[in-house]
């Protein structure tokens, strides 16, 4: 029998335990994110990849708010983040600091996500786009990489927060 783990044997780390905690060279960048529940979502998510910092800019929400907190389950307390209105000012100042810009998207020309291990070992900001329109031109054409998750069915898209989890867990098992 293999028996399932309740939530206190889990043995997680406790929420001061996980601030004062080395975080992984991962950065989030939220580009007018609109849906309440996919932010919560990617604070969820980047609690669980140890992620350093989410960036919230433009038009996306801020905690705290109820709809962000259903999805959030608390991680809005561990995760640090910032708002920005401008996003481009905030691309320019990592890039100044030797962060390299993945923005996911499809492009003409992408880096499929299976080969993200072939980047160099360098800090990394993934910007994740708007649920309708996707990542602003400028900033994709700022980026050092545009990264694609290959998809094999009729759809050509996945919600934000899908490929969020997807792609951070192929940056954050490259640091493990």
């Amino acid at each position: 029998m293999n028996k399932k783990l309740k939530l206190w044997e889990l043995d997680r780390v406790s929420e001061e335990e996980f601030k004062q905690q080395e975080k992984f060279p991962i950065i989030i960048i939220l580009n007018d994110i609109r849906s309440l529940t996919n932010v919560g979502t990617f604070f969820r998510t980047s609690d669980a990849f140890n992620v350093q910092k989410i960036y919230l800019c433009g038009i996306t929400a801020t905690p705290p708010h109820r709809e962000i907190q259903k999805t959030a389950l608390g991680a809005t307390q561990t995760v640090s983040w910032e708002h920005r209105a401008d996003i481009m000012e905030l691309v320019t100042t990592l890039k100044s600091e030797g962060v390299k810009i993945c923005t996911i998207e499809q492009t003409e020309k992408t880096t499929m996500l299976q080969d993200v291990h072939k980047l160099p070992n360098k800090t990394y900001a993934l910007v994740f786009g708007n649920e309708v329109n996707g990542v602003d031109q400028d900033v994709i054409d700022a980026s050092d990489h545009i990264l694609e998750i290959p998809q094999f069915g009729t759809k050509h898209s996945l919600n934000v927060s899908v490929c969020a989890g997807i792609v951070m867990w192929e940056f954050a098992k490259n640091t493990i």
